[in-house]
C-alpha cells in the first residue's frame, strides 16, 4: 500500500500543477475571475522541476509494479501514465495559447490599388515618420499579435478579441528588441511573454504583471481604430496588411466579428447598454478614465465632454463604426461642437466654423486649424471596467 501511496503522490505532481498551470491562463470556468497569475507565473516558471520531481517519486514503484506487482497495481499504473501522459500532450501541444493562435506564415502588405481587403473591414492603424500602415481586426484578432516596421520604427501591433480592443506598442524594452509569444490571459484580456526576461505584460494597457519586469509599461505608440475606407481617406498611401493564405479557416472564424454579429460568449456582444459585453470608448488622461457607452454615441454621432480639465469631442462617422476623440482646444480656446444635418460635417459653436472628419477646419474663421487626437479604445465595458476600476461613465444629464 505505501507503494501505491507513493505512486500517486508523485503522478499527482505531475499532473495537477500541469493542469492548474493552464486553467490559470486560460478562459475556464471561473479561471479568470480571481487573481491568479502570480499562482499561474510560479506554476509555469517552475513547472519542469515538478516534472522531474513526479518522474523520481514514480520512478521506483512504477518498476516494481511493472517488473512484479498484481495485476491490478499494473492494470493502474498503465491508464494513470497514460492519462498523464494526455495531460501532458493537451496542456503542452494543444490548449497552449501560441499553439492555438499561430504567428502569420506570411507578412503579406499591398497598397491600396493591389489591396484585396473589404473597405468596409475594421482596421488599426498607425502612422510615424509620415508612414501610415494597417491592420485589419479579422486578422490580428486572430494571430492577436503581429511584427512590423513603420517609418523605420518597430512596432508590435496586438488584439484581444475577447476583450475588444487593439493597441500599439514597441517591442524595445531596455534598448533590446524582444520577441513576445502568446502565454494566455489574465482578466479575460490577452498576456504576452517576452523571451529574454520570461515576463508576462498584459496586452490592454502593456503591463508587466509577472516576472523580472514586473509594474513596468511597454512604450506604447499613437493608434486610431476606423474602417479601412475611412483609413484610406486619411492616408492614401497606407500600407495594408493583407490575410496569410495559410489560415484562411482561422479568418473565416471571426466573421461577423467587426459588427458585434459573431455568435460565442468569449467575443460575443451584447446590443444593450453597460452590460459586460457591451461597447465602450475608453479613454483615460493622467489618472482619470471615463467609459463613453457605444449605443449612445451611434445614436448622438458627436458628444463634448471634459475629462481631468482636458475639454474633449468624440465624434461617429456615418458608416456608424468610425470614431474619433481629439482635444476641443485651439488656439488656446476650448471650443464646443454641434452636429451638422449634412452628416460628413460639423460645426463649432463659438465661431460656427466647418469641421471634417479628419478634424481639420475646411471653413470659417478658423480654416486651416487642425484638432488634436486624443488616444481612444472601443473595448468591452467589462474588460474597461476590470483595467480601470475607477473609471466613471459618462453621462449627458
Amino acid at each position: 500500500m505505501k507503494s501505491v501511496l507513493v505512486f500517486l503522490s508523485g503522478w499527482l505532481l505531475l499532473v495537477i500543477p500541469e493542469l492548474l498551470r493552464i486553467y490559470f491562463i486560460m478562459p475556464f470556468p471561473g479561471s479568470q475571475n480571481s487573481d491568479t497569475v502570480s499562482i499561474a507565473y510560479f506554476l509555469h516558471r517552475y513547472i519542469l522541476l515538478f516534472r522531474i520531481t513526479g518522474v523520481i517519486i514514480i520512478a521506483i514503484p512504477l518498476y516494481r509494479f511493472i517488473l512484479s506487482g498484481k495485476w491490478w497495481q499494473k492494470i493502474m499504473v498503465v491508464l494513470l501514465a497514460g492519462f498523464a501522459g494526455i495531460v501532458f500532450y493537451l496542456t503542452t501541444q494543444v490548449m497552449q495559447a501560441d499553439k492555438m493562435f499561430l504567428t502569420p506564415h506570411h507578412r503579406i502588405f499591398a497598397n491600396v490599388t493591389d489591396n484585396a481587403v473589404n473597405e468596409n473591414q475594421l482596421v488599426t492603424g498607425c502612422e510615424i515618420n509620415g508612414a501610415a500602415s494597417c491592420y485589419p481586426i479579422q486578422i490580428i484578432a486572430y494571430h492577436h499579435k503581429v511584427y512590423d516596421t513603420v517609418g523605420g520604427t518597430p512596432v508590435l501591433i496586438t488584439y484581444c478579441s475577447v476583450c475588444r480592443t487593439g493597441r500599439v506598442y514597441s517591442p524595445i524594452i531596455d534598448g533590446k528588441f524582444q520577441d513576445f509569444r502568446l502565454v494566455g490571459m489574465d482578466h479575460f484580456n490577452a498576456m504576452l511573454e517576452d523571451a529574454e526576461t520570461k515576463s508576462w505584460w498584459r496586452q490592454e494597457n502593456g503591463e508587466a504583471v509577472a516576472g523580472m519586469q514586473k509594474g513596468k509599461f511597454l512604450t506604447e505608440l499613437p493608434s486610431q481604430q476606423m474602417t479601412l475606407k475611412a483609413w484610406i481617406n486619411r492616408f492614401p498611401q497606407t500600407r495594408i496588411m493583407q490575410p496569410d493564405p495559410d489560415f484562411k479557416k482561422e479568418y473565416a472564424s471571426l466573421e461577423g466579428f467587426d459588427y458585434g454579429t459573431i455568435n460565442g460568449s468569449l467575443e460575443g456582444t451584447s446590443h444593450n447598454s453597460w452590460e459586460p459585453k457591451s461597447w465602450v470608448i475608453g479613454i483615460n488622461i493622467a489618472t482619470k478614465s471615463r467609459a463613453y457607452d457605444w449605443m449612445q454615441l451611434k445614436q448622438e454621432l458627436l458628444l463634448n465632454d471634459t475629462l481631468n480639465e482636458v475639454p474633449l469631442l468624440l465624434v461617429i462617422e456615418e458608416d456608424l463604426m468610425t470614431f474619433h476623440v481629439w482635444s476641443r482646444i485651439v488656439n488656446e480656446n476650448t471650443l464646443n461642437f454641434v452636429k451638422s444635418d449634412s452628416g460628413n460635417v460639423f460645426y463649432d459653436s463659438n465661431t460656427n466654423s466647418t469641421w471634417n472628419y479628419k478634424g481639420e477646419c475646411v471653413a470659417g474663421p478658423l480654416s486651416g486649424s487642425k484638432l488634436s487626437i486624443l488616444p481612444a479604445y472601443q473595448e468591452f465595458w467589462h474588460s474597461w471596467q476590470q483595467f480601470h476600476p475607477n473609471t466613471s461613465r459618462f453621462s449627458s444629464n
